[in-house]
């Protein structure tokens, strides 16, 4: 590990999906409240940082992803002074503060797009979001074919008879990165939050904002709700004039003092594309997807992990690994099937799920991620073991996936329950006794909390808090380097980092033999003897 290196090139953050995490006012939503009475627990935990879900003012279309405006802080969960007094009392904890920025769009309630229905074509200030006319005799086709991500077309007419493009849902207008207005502006929201002391912003969407001149049709190339694209010159993913406004960008945190840091969400085709987010007069870290969507197979896993560190080398960046967050299908759930690959807002649920197999994986790949070199982003609720919610009734669904795919795709809601906390009945502590929950928690959910779970060492809330704890301590971790062991039997990844630290882990199916000369720190789950169980984890000590 780098000593006086900047604090993200190693930072465990912790995820906080604001809607579920914890209620303090007992509407049934989570709050800012909720986060500053939990911030002990996050403090025991041990992680560096916490990122925290939008919570601006919104229609909440899409959970607050559709921002009506970007300097001040929803009803729902508390206020501006609120947010200040978060902030202060999570730097007294020693947790730093990443907040979600989504420049690709707006709400339509926001006042600039409120301002273009009224001023017309041509107006200026239609020329901030990208309005266009129709084809067609009347101009009643979409200027061209481009799909929305939840589903359907991306344009929207409105009475006039222009369309507006929407990659996500007709109430979040995509912002036309063109005008000098919009730039200008997004780099005022970074000051008024940096001079706030948030630490640093995790961006929405990093790979959209720019689209290629002239709007050309996608051709009739198939895409999934929500999956990303593979295509390497798409027109509205991943432009190459997304870094001229990362640059401008950089330049507003460089100004501040305590390492203040971005993280892409950059969906992308290849680990090469990513790391050019991450040149060094733009973005910091970017989230490493493809670890994600990684298959529970040791050489998958291995291409991964060397393509992700290869990539990100070239430009002295650090990885950022990540199992779980509120887009996907917790990896308890994924790791229990059979297909353990893949994005996966949506899956076959007809496919059975085992869950003994999936935590005994999911404990594993915690363990392996943990162990590698970088910085880790942990999702709330993981820390529990918590599964995917997959059997929540038609009627809860809020997700706009669900009736944007004319309910063809439950979408993102079965991540998003509320977390448990304590007790035996719902609300598990999430809100006020007696309270009830934007999405109903399930009966299984009481042997999940963490009041069920601290204390008892066998947990995996006991397992995160022991690996985060020899994670801070052990000079081998963090950000560094590796060195696998290719002497490891197939099936079995094993690696070691300096000083003194090896990581084993068993994806072969059978038990594997552990080095008789090494001392075991900690494992994901019971050792036979001197044996590593089939999808077990282990860390050692050994000598260099």
């Amino acid at each position: 590990m780098q000593v006086n290196a900047p604090w993200w090139r190693s930072a465990v953050i912790y995820q906080i999906y604001i809607r579920s995490f914890a209620d303090a006012n007992g509407d049934g939503i989570g709050d800012i409240a909720g986060i500053r009475s939990r911030l002990p627990y996050l403090r025991d935990l041990g992680v560096d940082a916490v990122w925290i879900t939008p919570w601006y003012p919104s229609p909440m279309a899409d959970g607050g992803y559709d921002v009506a405006d970007y300097t001040d802080i929803d009803p729902m969960f508390g206020t501006l002074a609120d947010a200040d007094a978060l902030i202060r009392d999570a730097h007294d904890h020693g947790i730093r503060v990443i907040i979600d920025i989504v420049p690709n769009h707006t709400s339509d309630r926001h006042k600039w797009f409120q301002a273009a229905l009224a001023a017309g074509p041509g107006s200026p200030e239609r020329d901030r979001y990208v309005f266009r006319p129709g084809r067609g005799d009347d101009g009643e086709l979409p200027p061209n074919d481009w799909r929305s991500t939840f589903g359907g077309s991306a344009w929207t007419r409105v009475p006039d008879g222009e369309w507006y493009l929407h990659l996500f849902a007709p109430e979040q207008p995509d912002l036309n990165w063109e005008n000098p207005e919009v730039r200008a502006e997004f780099e005022r929201v970074l000051a008024f939050w940096f001079d706030r002391g948030v630490d640093g912003f995790r961006i929405d969407v990093a790979h959209g904002m720019v689209k290629q001149e002239g709007l050309p049709d996608l051709g009739g190339e198939a895409e999934d709700v929500l999956e990303p694209s593979m295509r390497l010159d798409h027109p509205h993913w991943d432009r190459d004039g997304v870094h001229e406004i990362y640059r401008g960008w950089r330049r507003v945190a460089d100004r501040y003092d305590g390492d203040r840091t971005f993280v892409a969400e950059a969906w992308v085709a290849t680990p090469e594309r990513l790391a050019r987010y991450l040149r060094s007069d733009e973005l910091h870290t970017a989230f490493n997807f493809d670890y994600l969507r990684a298959s529970w197979d040791a050489a998958s896993m291995r291409e991964v992990i060397d393509a992700s560190l290869g990539a990100f080398a070239l430009e002295n960046a650090p990885a950022t690994w990540v199992l779980s967050n509120h887009d996907v299908v917790r990896h308890v759930t994924r790791y229990g099937r059979a297909h353990t690959g893949g994005r996966g807002p949506q899956h076959d649920v007809e496919e059975p799920v085992d869950l003994e197999l999936g935590t005994r994986r999911a404990r594993a790949a915690a363990l392996l991620m943990l162990a590698l070199p970088g910085g880790a982003y942990v999702y709330q609720g993981e820390e529990l073991g918590l599964p995917e919610v997959e059997d929540l009734p038609e009627s809860a669904l809020q997700d706009p996936v669900w009736e944007r795919s004319g309910h063809t795709s439950r979408g993102r809601d079965g991540c998003r329950v509320p977390i448990p906390w304590s007790g035996d009945t719902e609300p598990y502590g999430f809100g006020p006794d007696g309270s009830t929950p934007w999405l109903p928690q399930p009966e299984s959910w009481k042997g999940y909390t963490a009041e069920a779970e601290a204390g008892d060492a066998e947990s995996t809330l006991e397992l995160y808090r022991a690996a985060l704890r020899l994670r801070r301590e052990h000079a081998a971790l963090g950000d560094g380097d590796l060195t696998w062991d290719d002497a490891a039997p197939e099936g079995v990844l094993r690696f070691t980092r300096a000083p003194g630290f090896a990581c084993v882990v068993n994806l072969s199916g059978t038990p594997q033999q552990l080095p008789t000369d090494a001392e075991v720190l900690l494992a994901s789950g019971p050792l036979d003897g001197g044996l590593l169980p089939a999808d077990t984890a282990a860390w050692l000590a050994v000598s260099d």
